[in-house]
């Protein structure tokens, strides 16, 4: 069985920064609150799989000093996101997973109905294919897993749009 790591790409939980999208709705700080919420929730459930390393690949950067004041778990690993858009961060961070010979599970911290049998499911179907996806219900996804590297699934993605599963489905599918 090949290694598995989960990376969580994730931005930190500073007010007006992360979770932009709420904060007409919650305020700057609300939705950072629940966003360091959701982060914490999901580092917990990535780890509780036990599927192998869990790497948080943080934006702006892992040295920002709010990291430290979430008492996340120490046998946490750290990356950053880098520059440009998501598909450029991702792929960045699933060719040095995937260069490794590890299998990737690259998930978000913002869907906490996501669970540990989640994630061991997306494992155990890479250990048989290419490619693990759950589809949410806005038509992106909360989980990609890959075995392969596939740059096609990062690049000319509208991302943040309701077509963002139905595109990466469409793309594996012309892949095989």
């Amino acid at each position: 069985m090949s290694p598995c790591r989960t990376v969580i790409i994730a931005k930190a939980p500073v007010a007006g920064y992360c979770k932009t999208r709420l904060i007409p709705a919650l305020g700057p700080e609300t939705a950072a609150r629940l966003a360091a919420q959701m982060l914490q929730h999901t580092v917990r459930t990535a780890i509780a799989a036990q599927l192998g390393p869990v790497e948080l690949c943080a934006a702006p950067h892992a040295a920002h000093p709010l990291w430290a004041t979430l008492q996340l778990p120490e046998q946490l690993e750290w990356s950053d996101q880098g520059e440009g858009d998501l598909g450029h961060r991702m792929a960045r961070a699933a060719q040095r997973t995937l260069a490794r010979g590890e299998h990737l599970l690259l998930i978000g911290s913002d869907c906490p109905v996501l669970t540990a049998a989640h994630l061991r499911d997306a494992a155990y179907a890479l250990q048989r294919g290419a490619a693990a996806l759950i589809p949410t219900f806005d038509g992106g996804y909360a989980l990609l897993g890959l075995a392969t590297m596939r740059a096609d699934l990062f690049t000319d993605m509208p991302w943040s749009t309701a077509d963002v599963a139905r595109i990466t489905l469409e793309r594996l599918a012309q892949a095989g």
